[in-house]
């Protein structure tokens, strides 16, 4: 199996700005190819550019700008090219399939942050200094740069790539890795329903409360926003250095929201893991559920519109988006799999207002948000217990229609 990690950076100050002279240069790149792309094609012959057609031009680029593409991995170059040819292959694909196409577009030097290298050892070198006891890792035309490990990689590395995320830097390694040993079975089969009041309920009857970390980060964003938007629009070499301290401290308070929200999802997520064999959550599509409504065009007065609730949904969304479901998901899909554990997906339509007694289905089984109340036969419990219950009942027999 592939497990990544990723480790804090502590590079001198010349090392950090030959790391951001590496991302402007990978950047100039990228655009330079996606120009060349888009001119090949608005020509009269409409010719198509490859990525193998581009990667040969390295050589000549190199050769031609030793100074700034000449001073990287070669590697490194050819991943940044094959990044651009995956972004065109995603986007004929949409336009195949009927979706919103999304052309793929320049990217801004604030806007490029991340830089591969395909293979370790190829301008690049994890534990590039095994006799000291801190952990380095050198870049071509970067040098040793240490490391905080904060953790034992096992296994044999395959790729590094280095990100920066505000002020701080990275290096993500990805890690081939035996598989590791199933966690004991606890013959425990668990239901849950996400939630924005309560982040999980559980079909035991059991809560996990919302940490709303978006919210409580709300007041002091909306401070930071402000003091930012006193300044006006520029480059970022143009910036005074106040206004470099407002737009960190910007980044500052998301970052921090950010790794608040991936902690609680994976400490959550464990947790399920170890307590349950099998697990059976709603395949919910948040993209769809975060979406704005529709306009209501007034058929009385062309060019106005009709109240469509607008206001309130955007709030909801806020909730949505705040509660990190699909983060949540997807890191409890990969600890289940590294702990031998089954998750299954179910379809998430009227869980809560079926009952779990009689199996009636009715909207007025639901009368307020928390409450169920079944019209039939008067059962009684939490609407989201309810929904857990359901959608545990729903997991297994998709686990027993189709056994592993």
């Amino acid at each position: 199996m592939i497990r990544a990690y990723k480790f804090l950076m502590r590079p001198t100050v010349r090392q950090a700005q030959a790391l951001a002279e590496m991302l402007r240069d990978h950047c100039s790149l990228y655009n330079g190819a996606l120009q060349e792309r888009r001119d090949a094609y608005q020509h009269v012959s409409k010719t198509t550019v490859r990525y193998g057609m581009q990667s040969a031009q390295l050589k000549e680029i190199r050769a031609f700008d030793a100074e700034r593409q000449g001073r990287w991995s070669f590697s490194s170059q050819q991943a940044t090219l094959r990044r651009l040819d995956k972004a065109f292959a995603a986007f004929f694909r949409r336009v195949t399939s009927g979706e919103t196409p999304g052309y793929p577009r320049f990217r801004g030097v604030n806007w490029f942050d991340t830089v591969d290298f395909p293979k370790d050892g190829d301008g690049c070198r994890w534990n590039s200094t095994p006799h000291d006891p801190v952990t380095r890792v050198r870049f071509q035309g970067v040098g040793h740069v240490k490391v905080n490990q904060h953790r034992p990689v096992l296994g044999k590395v395959k790729t590094v790539s280095v990100k920066r995320e505000g002020r701080k830097w990275f290096v993500v390694l990805s890690v081939e890795q035996d598989l590791p040993e199933p966690l004991p079975a606890t013959g425990s089969v668990v239901g849950i329903d996400l939630g924005i009041a309560n982040f999980l309920a559980d079909s035991n009857g059991d809560f996990v409360p919302s940490p709303r970390h978006g919210r409580r980060a709300a007041v002091k964003l909306q401070a930071a926003q402000q003091a930012l938007s006193r300044f006006p629009r520029c480059r970022a070499k143009d910036r005074t250095a106040n206004h470099q301290r407002a737009v960190d401290k910007v980044a500052q308070l998301h970052g921090k929201v950010r790794r608040q929200r991936l902690d609680h999802a994976h400490k959550t997520a464990l947790g399920l893991v170890r307590a349950h064999d099998f697990i059976a959550h709603e395949g919910l599509k948040v993209r769809n559920m975060s979406r704005a409504p529709a306009p209501k065009p007034d058929s009385d007065q062309p060019g106005a519109f009709l109240p469509n609730g607008a206001g309130a949904k955007a709030g909801l969304n806020t909730s949505i988006l705040d509660a990190g479901w699909g983060v949540f998901l997807t890191i409890l899909q990969a600890k289940a799999e590294s702990a031998g554990r089954e998750v299954i997906a179910v379809d998430p339509r009227n869980t809560s207002r079926t009952c779990p007694a009689c199996g009636h289905c009715a909207k007025e089984n639901r009368p307020t948000q928390e409450k169920f109340h079944c019209i039939a036969c008067g059962h009684t419990a939490h609407a989201d217990t309810v929904a857990s219950i359901n959608v545990l009942r729903a997991g297994l027999v998709r686990r027993h229609a189709n056994p592993a």
